[in-house]
């Protein structure tokens, strides 16, 4: 039986994405692209990885604080928003990067960019008061 990446979620898709080098979760629903962002815990200090859904800039990537539009930023971003020293894996390659929240006339352009790997965005966006931050990772040097 084949194994449906369509159905990984949270902590079993971080394992089966590492397992693999991505092979296993990289491409997910609706043909998104999955990266996995480790932060530093803000209270704990321990490493704390998320499955993210991104798009590409350039040499950056670009991911959506989004939550399904819950109220609050989810936890990674308020892990990054204290320590912007990140990991990403994207597919085998693992690298430190640094983020940054886009702002303005770049935000506007990274959100639709974002939208057009996940469309969902936008209802998300309809469900909260507060803005969406867009995030853009960068390899560190």
């Amino acid at each position: 039986m084949t194994e449906d990446p369509t159905k990984l979620f949270g902590a079993e898709h971080v394992r089966r994405y590492r397992e693999t080098d991505g092979e296993v979760g990289h491409i997910w629903k609706e043909g998104s692209t999955i990266l996995l962002l480790t932060t530093k815990g803000r209270t704990s200090g321990e490493p704390r990885t998320a499955p993210l859904i991104y798009a590409e800039d350039g040499d950056h990537y670009v991911i959506v604080a989004s939550q399904g539009g819950a109220p609050e930023h989810p936890g990674w971003y308020r892990n990054l928003a204290k320590d912007p020293h990140v990991e990403l894996q994207v597919l085998g390659d693992v690298f430190a990067a640094n983020a940054r929240t886009a702002e303005g006339e770049e935000r506007e352009r990274l959100w639709e960019k974002a939208n057009e790997v996940w469309p969902h965005y936008a209802e998300y966006q309809q469900r909260t008061e507060r803005v969406i931050p867009v995030v853009v990772l960068e390899r560190a040097a």
